[in-house]
């Protein structure tokens, strides 16, 4: 083939990728100074995250008790400094009617959720506590919670989960599912910005675990790889298309333990203490303390 069938092929494959009815639906025009958020600056931002969350452990500073506030410090400021501008870019990128590239009025609700974000941070780093103690108590192969904290996928999944779920809270657009699909990709683990999730909560393995935008699991939850908390049917509105946010998926009471590869869809409860065991297709209500298995 002849240079000139290459150029041939190039330039009609560009007209073709070019032509409007080609990308509908897929393109975001951007005015200047006016780009999506960088997953690039958001993984900087949950490794800062993490580090400011598990000192000693994620970033690259060696650290000890007296310099401890210093790091933070520093971690802090830096955090304000990218989530700010990460922010302010989710919010440009939903103002639709916007003709200003970051208006000083969007510049400020920026930096206020970032400022609200991080004074959420001794609470996430509380309810991580509990799941590193729930992953360490659970596991009888773990050593330590050192072991827990830099080598369990549960720990990091959960760690962008806690994050993302508190800058949902606050209203932050497209950013939190960024972090927990960041997650997803380096875990298998799914978990949905949006699920509310109690203190205590393990999962172990974790592999394919899948857990939906309107589930509620209480305290002291502990789940298996490969389970799916879904939903079994999506309402329709008058167009035919899905309607959002309704309740969807389960809730989970405290203490409930489901083990690997079961399937739970619906607005069903699983109630407080049940147990339901493995392979297991469940998509009605499960009482306190009942246990459900596979029957011979």
């Amino acid at each position: 083939m002849s240079s000139l069938n290459f150029t041939n092929i190039l330039t009609q494959t560009v007209d073709e990728l070019s032509e409007s009815t080609s990308y509908k639906g897929l393109i975001r025009q951007h005015t200047d100074g006016n780009p999506l958020p960088s997953g690039a600056m958001l993984c900087e931002i949950v490794e800062l995250a993490r580090a400011i969350l598990f000192p000693g452990y994620f970033g690259n500073a060696t650290l000890n008790s007296r310099t401890i506030n210093y790091h933070i410090g520093v971690n802090v400021e830096r955090l304000m400094e990218l989530l700010t501008q990460q922010i302010l870019a989710g919010l440009c990128s939903v103002e639709e009617n916007s003709n200003q590239a970051y208006g000083e009025e969007l510049r400020l609700k920026a930096a206020n959720l970032s400022a609200q974000f991080i004074a959420r941070l001794p609470q996430i780093r509380k309810l991580l506590a509990t799941d590193v103690e729930a992953a360490y108590n659970g596991d009888p192969a773990a050593t330590s919670y050192g072991e827990v904290i830099s080598c369990y996928p549960a720990i990091k999944a959960i760690s962008n989960y806690r994050i993302a779920h508190q800058l949902r809270q606050l209203g932050v657009p497209l950013i939190p599912r960024i972090i927990t699909e960041m997650a997803h990709s380096e875990t298998g683990i799914d978990i949905h910005p949006g699920a509310q999730i109690g203190s205590h909560f393990t999962i172990d393995h974790g592999t394919g675990v899948v857990i939906g935008e309107t589930c509620i699991i209480g305290r002291n939850v502990k789940l298996y790889q490969g389970v799916t908390l879904g939903a079994k049917s999506f309402p329709l509105d008058e167009d035919g298309k899905p309607i959002k946010g309704i309740p969807r998926h389960p809730i989970l009471e405290d203490d409930v333990i489901i083990y690997s590869n079961a399937t739970i869809l619906g607005r069903i409860t699983i109630g407080r203490g049940a147990t339901v065991g493995g392979n297991i297709w469940v998509t009605q209500d499960v009482a306190p303390g009942d246990r459900i298995v596979q029957r011979k």
